[in-house]
């Protein structure tokens, strides 16, 4: 007989992620992650499977090898490698049949993503770069926003700039300079020139805008491609070399990713995407989704997109026509996908209701799906993950409010419910299970419902519904999340007595904000949290983003003439019982957050809790340390089961 989730069980998943397809389809490599509970770290090695059926095997040892990269002739792996000592990661060449593994990169402070040249003789990443000689505890002058990031703090003067290796002489050139960062770059297919994403303006910190250019592979000035204005989030070429394919939004503002289609001749940019009403998710920084990929007809392109909560593929024909679902299970979350040069294939990493991820191999003539590999049942194979009912509810207001409930369908009504609000804003719940989240599995076990909503702002229900709540947070996603309550209240589902609720981010926003507005909740989390929006428009790394652009706020946007509505405004109305989990080196949603809220419900007399993780980013839920991670979804299951 099977059990349900455990904590302890995070240290035994392994779970794959990066795939990337051989060219001629037989194989695919990709990153596996364990951990090493004993060094309270996460272990990365690469591994490969055959596409044809075969057990998948390591093919270095780790202990942080990420980014494989096939060859164009399919014989060598370019790949990162990190160390346990945390040194910076360096570009690696490995024979695609195993082998000692060649470093190509020593630079001071590591290399990143490696792409290979179409004739295979070099290799283009991005790698930080010092602008200016300092030492680490000398002043930090800042005349710019952006001079701090989460994940990294303070970024004194490093920026990202593209480099090229020249595998047979181990010769590395940078190849653009200045003070901006580069995107990832991609080879032109005669391999003359590297196009890449950057904010070059001086004012782009106020602006926000980013653009394509191109740069020769030999170094020369970038060349703006395209229009001006904008947001460019990914880059590649078409494969005849005459027009870059970027994805991003023609002005700067809070919307819809789409597809673009920039010609190099200077010609009217073309929008691949208009009238899809779905968002472009090409999976850049660790988000689902899937990196726009030409197939062989040189005409045809599949990319990713949100749709109701997940992550599907869909393709669209470069020389017109509306585009069209190519991959849509309905249990689905795609997270990483790569076509073969050489073959009708492509590989996708999946997440379902009942796996953390398996790499699989899409027949791109047939449409037909094969799984690969089963690392969740060969880590867990006594564990039986509950399966989310999917649910709809009415705000009263009229809004559909899309979701998911899960439960032990053998729990027992009325019951006790958590309701957890996703972070983003504009990310959304769907049917897979998250890494982040065993605390759901483990609370539907112990007779739980979990309720996850997507209320407006959620991403995959359009783009007006995704802009629904800009600048008004607190406001119209207030009802999205609380008739629903009422609604499983009303069906029994529920009991009123025994109602929780909790998040992480914005979601940690809401909670605290719901906090404000009534008393029906038992019991509180606030994960990440976002207390006072003046603050937070303020110091975030995101502060001008927010300020202008998300929350509204006229003292740091320079024009935006709204005011944010802040939990910490109404902290005296708080009288639920409520547990703060916050990073210290937080730098998306500073851990003073959390700080003031803890000084305002103590001083109210409210039962509160706070526990800070030392050395911790914003996304330590995902990928911090182990015994971080685990004890996050521990103190979450036991302050709702006092």
């Amino acid at each position: 007989m099977k059990r349900p989730l455990c904590i302890d069980d995070l240290y035994a998943l392994a779970v794959p992620r990066e795939p990337a397809l051989s060219p001629d389809g037989t194989r695919v490599a990709y990153v596996l992650r364990t951990t090493d509970r004993e060094a309270d770290t996460d272990h990365r090695a690469i591994w490969l499977v055959p596409t044809q059926g075969g057990a998948p095997a390591a093919l270095t040892d780790g202990p942080a090898d990420t980014a494989p990269a096939w060859s164009p002739d399919g014989t060598r792996l370019a790949f990162l490698r990190g160390s346990a000592q945390d040194k910076p990661a360096q570009v690696w060449i490995l024979p695609a049949t195993g082998g000692d593994a060649v470093r190509r990169t020593d630079l001071p402070l590591g290399a990143g993503r490696p792409m290979w040249s179409p004739d295979g003789i070099r290799v283009a990443f991005t790698a930080p770069v010092k602008l200016a000689d300092a030492l680490d505890a000398a002043p930090v002058v800042v005349d710019r926003l952006g001079f701090k990031a989460d994940g990294i703090g303070l970024r004194r003067a490093v920026r990202q700039h593209i480099h090229v290796v020249d595998l047979a002489s181990g010769e590395v050139r940078r190849i653009t300079d200045g003070d901006w960062d580069a995107g990832d770059p991609a080879w032109s297919p005669d391999g003359a020139r590297l196009a890449f994403a950057a904010a070059l303006d001086p004012a782009a910190d106020l602006t926000l805008a980013s653009a394509a250019y191109v740069v020769d592979a030999d170094g020369s000035p970038p060349r703006l491609v395209g229009p001006e204005g904008g947001i460019v989030d990914a880059v590649t070429w078409t494969p005849d070399g005459s027009a870059l394919l970027v994805a991003g939004t023609p002005t700067v503002r809070i919307g819809h990713i789409g597809l673009h289609l920039l010609p190099l001749d200077g010609s009217e940019p073309v929008e691949l995407t208009a009238g899809l009403d779905r968002n472009v998710r090409p999976g850049i920084g660790g988000w689902y989704g899937a990196c726009p990929q030409f197939l062989r007809d040189g005409r045809t392109v599949l990319f990713g997109v949100n749709d109701r909560g997940r992550i599907h593929i869909h393709a669209a024909d470069i020389e017109g026509g509306a585009p069209t679902p190519f991959l849509d299970p309905p249990d689905l979350v795609v997270s990483g996908m790569s076509v073969a040069a050489g073959a009708d294939l492509a590989t996708v990493l999946t997440l379902t209701p009942t796996s953390y991820g398996e790499v699989a191999v899409l027949d791109l003539a047939s449409g037909e799906l094969q799984t690969l590999t089963a690392h969740t049942a060969t880590a867990l194979p006594d564990v039986e993950l509950l399966v989310p009912q999917e649910r709809e509810f009415t705000a009263a207001d009229g809004t559909t409010v899309h979701g998911w409930l899960l439960r032990d369908p053998a729990a027992h009504t009325p019951g006790p419910l958590l309701l957890d609000v996703h972070g983003g804003p504009h990310l959304a719940w769907g049917p897979n299970t998250e890494l982040a989240n065993p605390y759901h599995q483990i609370l539907a076990a112990r007779g739980w419902s979990v309720l996850l909503l997507n209320p407006r702002g959620s991403d995959g229900y359009g783009e007006s519904f995704y802009t629904a709540n800009l600048r008004a947070w607190g406001h119209g996603d207030e009802r999205d999340l609380l008739d629903p309550v009422d609604q499983l209240v009303a069906e029994g589902v529920a009991d009123p007595d025994r109602l929780a609720v909790c998040g992480y981010s914005y979601g940690g926003f809401m909670t605290c904000h719901l906090t404000t507005r009534t008393s029906r909740f038992a019991a509180a989390v606030a994960g990440g949290a976002i207390t006072d929006l003046t603050s937070m428009t303020g110091t975030s790394d995101q502060a001008r983003v927010f300020a202008a652009f998300e929350i509204g706020n006229h003292r740091y946007a320079g024009h935006e003439p709204t005011r944010p509505r802040s939990p910490g405004d109404e902290a005296e109305r708080v009288t639920t019982p409520t547990l703060l989990l916050h990073a210290v080196q937080d730098e998306r949603c500073p851990v003073g957050q959390a700080e003031q809220w803890f000084t305002a419900l103590r001083a109210g007399g409210v039962p509160v809790q706070m526990v800070l993780y030392p050395g911790a980013a914003h996304q330590f839920i995902v990928d911090g340390r182990p015994s971080h991670r685990a004890d996050y979804s521990r103190r979450i299951v036991d302050w709702l089961n006092p």
